[in-house]
């Protein structure tokens, strides 16, 4: 689980509906946990922080890109040029509320280190506890999972999902700035090594009720609180 990440934002997609400083201006104020490299000629910025920070911001920009996508088809036959305009503040948190909606009705994405996902749906269950009108399903892709939440009943009320959404992502964060993982590598990759090791994180589990335990085939993971999990693992290794 790591504490920190760092990406790489192209903004020079926006410089013809918005003037990039006032963009990113826009960004830091929106996002006050990530840190943010100078802006490049060439509209590239260097941005550190949190994987769920990261996550939020890529959400809101992919979201506005598609705002701005559409609208240019809308106005395609009207004019082909798009004068610039200054970012404002209220346009900004209305378009970063919106759903995104499909043939179906409303669906939300959320991508989620996939450790922490395993954590929350072992030890949170109830995060993911929805009535029958909120449908939530997942995909895993390596260190990633993508959880997607939808609107299966009515649309009476028009926040459940996003409210769904924001419970999980809420936890997420929590969880995200007091996990930790440690990984136990087979020393031998013979069948009694492997089940020495299992039947020891299993005999120790009791007396550590709040680390997740994943055995794989050539090593087990242990994801938890730090402290716990070096003196876990120190058991283990004795």
């Amino acid at each position: 689980v790591f504490s920190s990440v760092t990406s790489v934002l192209n903004v020079s997609i926006f410089k013809d509906q918005f003037v990039l400083e006032d963009l990113i201006q826009e960004l830091k104020k929106k996002s006050t946990a990530l840190r943010f490299g100078p802006l490049q000629s060439n509209g590239h910025i260097s941005v550190q922080g949190s994987f769920p920070a990261i996550k939020s911001l890529r959400d809101f920009l992919l979201l506005k890109a598609k705002s701005l996508s559409e609208k240019d088809k809308r106005e395609e036959s009207k004019s082909h040029q798009r004068p610039k305009r200054r970012l404002q503040q209220h346009r900004l948190t209305t378009e970063a509320s919106n759903f995104v909606h499909d043939a179906d009705g409303e669906k939300q994405v959320i991508v989620l280190d996939t450790d922490i996902y395993h954590y929350m749906k072992y030890f949170f269950s109830k995060t993911f506890l929805v009535n029958d009108d909120v449908v939530i399903s997942d995909t895993t892709d390596g260190d990633i999972t993508t959880v997607y939440i939808e609107n299966a009943g009515s649309r009476s009320d028009a926040g459940q999902v996003l409210r769904v959404k924001e419970k999980i992502e809420n936890q997420s964060i929590e969880l995200h700035n007091a996990l930790r993982k440690e990984r136990i590598y087979f020393e031998e990759h013979i069948r009694d090594e492997k089940q020495r090791y299992k039947w020891a994180c299993e005999s120790l589990k009791p007396r550590y009720p709040y680390l997740l335990i994943i055995p794989y085939d050539t090593h087990i993971d242990v994801i938890g609180n730090p402290s716990e999990i070096f003196e876990f693992t120190k058991e283990v290794s004795n």
